[in-house]
């Protein structure tokens, strides 16, 4: 029995597209077994960073975060696959590039722990809330 076919959000972030990583990044996503089945390139309102990242609004980087996801534009994407959370998440590395293995996302793409050019999902929950958040049902054409 294969394994599941699931949904996640990525983002590719300010730090990317500003450097123009977008199709390297998604090459990695695709040659990693993702499918790209919705996409924008969109530029974040303030309003739109703080409600999605709210989760984090009693951090100490919130404000910094939400200032950095505003500074440029974004290419919002869901992929799908088998697992799609877990291979998102092992396609992307470690949050910290310094710690994330040779061939990832970060560990090539990232400036920083900040600006480490995608965000994924972090569970099939938050997957759907964040899908929701950026996507009506019939942009996503598999």
């Amino acid at each position: 029995m294969g394994a599941a076919k699931e949904r996640t959000l990525s983002i590719i972030k300010p730090d990317a597209t500003r450097r123009n990583l977008t199709g390297k990044i998604n090459s990695k996503f695709e040659d990693g077994g993702l499918k790209i089945v919705g996409q924008k390139r969109l530029q974040l309102t303030q309003t739109q960073a703080e409600k999605f990242y709210e989760v984090h609004k009693e951090r100490p980087f919130f404000g910094d975060l939400v200032k950095f996801m505003v500074s440029g534009p974004v290419v919002v994407q869901v992929l799908e696959g088998p697992d799609a959370v877990a291979a998102n998440r092992k396609i992307m590395g470690a949050t910290n590039p310094a710690n994330a293995d040779a061939g990832t996302i970060r560990k090539e793409f990232a400036e920083s722990i900040e600006a480490n050019s995608v965000h994924g999902s972090d569970s099939l929950d938050n997957a759907k809330r964040e899908i929701n958040f950026f996507f009506a049902e019939t942009e996503i054409v598999a």
